[in-house]
């Protein structure tokens, strides 16, 4: 199962490498799309529970949309400007947020997760140092997929507290809601088209949603409370080197050899971050989808 989950996050950044349409049409239709899975298991079955949400939660779960937007919308442009591998290994950096966030919080934090946490610095430094010799374009896309993860730490933050007062179901039909709003808004504001693409490209679209989100991280939901959301976090590092394999099969782009270390440096550090995971959110799964 735990294979399958990887196989599944893997592909996401390589699939979207290869879209043509707007970062912020595949945003919208991977949330909007994810509500509407989402409906039939949750809506239907706990319409009470949606009647009877208190100001003070719909406004979390609108916040934890939000913050997801935000995600969506920095992550997925990272992965045109800068390559897959880093841009996911940047990403991927959401736990050591949610660390940080826990220790302002008061929490301790232990010494293992500060030399995760330097390790992660000091990786990011290398991939944005040897990205300013590739060009501007590249280093921006580094801080996009940074910001995308800093973003999803303050998803998984809220919807972990907000989880604890409602069904998962029930929290993501409104946070996806939320998100598909807010990034639908956004593109008309922008100009920005949702419609009236290739085939193509609802087909990879479609591709996207289907792997990254159902059979990516609905089977990690699924296996957490067996293994643990320290393995589960663990093993979503492997999506790193998942996603630079299927890049360099789907759409023949080969990891920077300069870059290999600082990529290396920074899975190691979350890794160590994850391990020692004492905070509420140990590991991220952006992708709520168990009833």
């Amino acid at each position: 199962m735990l294979l399958i989950g990887v196989l599944g996050v893997s592909l996401s950044a390589p699939l979207t490498a290869l879209l043509v349409a707007p970062a912020l049409a595949l945003g919208f239709w991977r949330t909007a799309l994810g509500a509407a899975f989402l409906v039939p298991t949750g809506a239907l079955r706990r319409g009470a529970e949606f009647r009877g949400l208190r100001p003070a939660v719909i406004g979390r779960c609108a916040l934890a949309g939000a913050f997801l937007a935000a995600h969506f919308g920095t992550w997925i442009p990272s992965i045109t400007l800068t390559s897959v591998s880093t841009a996911t290994a940047l990403v991927c950096t959401t736990p050591i947020w949610t660390a940080l966030a826990a220790r302002i919080a008061g929490q301790r934090m232990p010494r293992i997760a500060w030399i995760g946490l330097l390790l992660a610095i000091v990786g990011t430094g290398v991939i944005a140092g040897v990205d300013v010799t590739v060009s501007a374009r590249a280093v921006l896309g580094d801080g996009l997929a940074l910001a995308g993860g800093v973003f999803a730490a303050g998803y998984v933050l809220i919807g972990a507290r907000v989880r604890e007062e409602i069904s998962t179901s029930t929290y993501s039909i409104c946070c996806y809601g939320v998100c598909a709003a807010l990034l639908g808004g956004v593109a008309v504001i922008a100009g920005v088209p949702l419609v009236g693409f290739e085939l193509r490209d609802w087909l990879l679209i479609l591709a996207i949603t289907l792997a990254a989100q159902l059979l990516g991280h609905t089977v990690f939901n699924l296996v957490v409370s067996d293994v643990g959301p320290t393995v589960v976090g663990l093993v979503l590092l492997l999506e790193v080197p998942g996603a630079a394999l299927f890049a360099l099969i789907l759409v023949d782009q080969v990891p920077s050899a300069l870059a290999l270390p600082g990529l290396a440096l920074v899975v190691l550090g979350v890794a160590l971050v994850v391990r020692a995971g004492d905070h509420p959110a140990e590991v991220a799964i952006p992708e709520q989808f168990t009833p």
